[in-house]
């Protein structure tokens, strides 16, 4: 786009030449710092919100991606399209089951450097839970943009533990993940790869659920922040360090441990998935009337 004014450089503390670079979309971004420059690859993105963005060669113009209110535009990759999810709660519904639930867990963290969700949910269960949790606790996004639609949980008996509801939200958030894949899927849009970033990418337990759950190979980058070094690359390339966006990738973007579903669990939750699929419906008249 040309320079910053040296009287700006200046009064910022920097040199008299500094580029400046247009950027994007916070999530085409992240789909950048995840290496989602082809299609075939998507990325999952689990902050406050979870967000999928699918590389398209063309626009996706399906009449029922746009019933399902999925967003399609330019990726800030050259020739190519992004085609989006969102689910408004994401990690933050972990976060809020933590803070009113979890104060126990919540101190022993801060007394001992642990990570307050390991100590959650270093007792789940490893097969599926008996609940079922709809995530909609800040009302639903896509497929359905229902502001009336609210959180949900299942099932509760005396037999839940602290542990088992975490990993219930986890399994909600994920099945919720699986909805709206499910609906690209169906448009014909291809699903080989998930790449995940944010702070869900850090746990090993959710990364394994969205690869049993979805029936996807899943992978994180070492880099979980994709958007600031989508940001980066971007900059890189417009000032010459990069020749293009797939070297800067090549050059930027390293890998932890794939991970591939595991066919038993695979089995076990397609299960819960089909009881999942019937609560949004079952719920949402009565929840319009609460």
């Amino acid at each position: 786009m040309g320079e910053l004014r040296p009287e700006l450089a200046r009064s910022l503390g920097l040199t008299n030449r500094v580029a400046l670079v247009s950027g994007g979309h916070d999530q085409a971004c992240a789909a950048l710092g995840s290496g989602v420059i082809e299609p075939g690859l998507a990325m999952v993105s689990t902050g406050t919100a979870e967000v999928v963005e699918v590389a398209l060669p063309t626009p996706a113009l399906d009449a029922r991606l746009r019933e399902g209110n999925i967003s399609v535009y330019r990726h800030v990759v050259p020739d190519l399209y992004l085609a989006m999810t969102l689910n408004h709660s994401g990690g933050l519904l972990l976060r809020w089951y933590r803070d009113v639930f979890c104060r126990w867990e919540r101190e022993e963290a801060r007394r001992t450097g642990q990570d307050a969700y390991d100590l959650i949910l270093t007792e789940a269960p490893h097969e599926p839970t008996s609940l079922l949790v709809l995530p909609h606790f800040a009302g639903s996004g896509t497929p359905w943009l229902d502001t009336d639609s609210k959180g949900a949980i299942l099932g509760l008996t005396f037999a839940a533990d602290a542990a088992t509801v975490a990993k219930a939200i986890l399994e909600g958030l994920t099945f919720e993940l699986r909805v709206n894949l499910d609906l690209l899927r169906s448009a014909g849009v291809e699903i080989e790869w998930l790449h995940a970033v944010g702070g869900g990418a850090r746990s090993l337990l959710w990364l394994q659920l969205k690869a049993d759950i979805c029936q996807v190979q899943v992978q994180a980058p070492i880099v979980t922040e994709a958007a600031c070094l989508g940001a980066a690359i971007l900059a890189g390339v417009a000032t010459g360090v990069y020749v293009d966006c797939r070297a800067a990738v090549e050059a930027s973007v390293s890998w932890q441990a794939a991970i591939a579903p595991e066919p038993e669990r695979v089995a076990a939750y397609e299960g819960r998935y089909r009881l999942y699929r019937e609560l949004y419906p079952l719920l949402a008249d009565l929840q319009r009337r609460m």
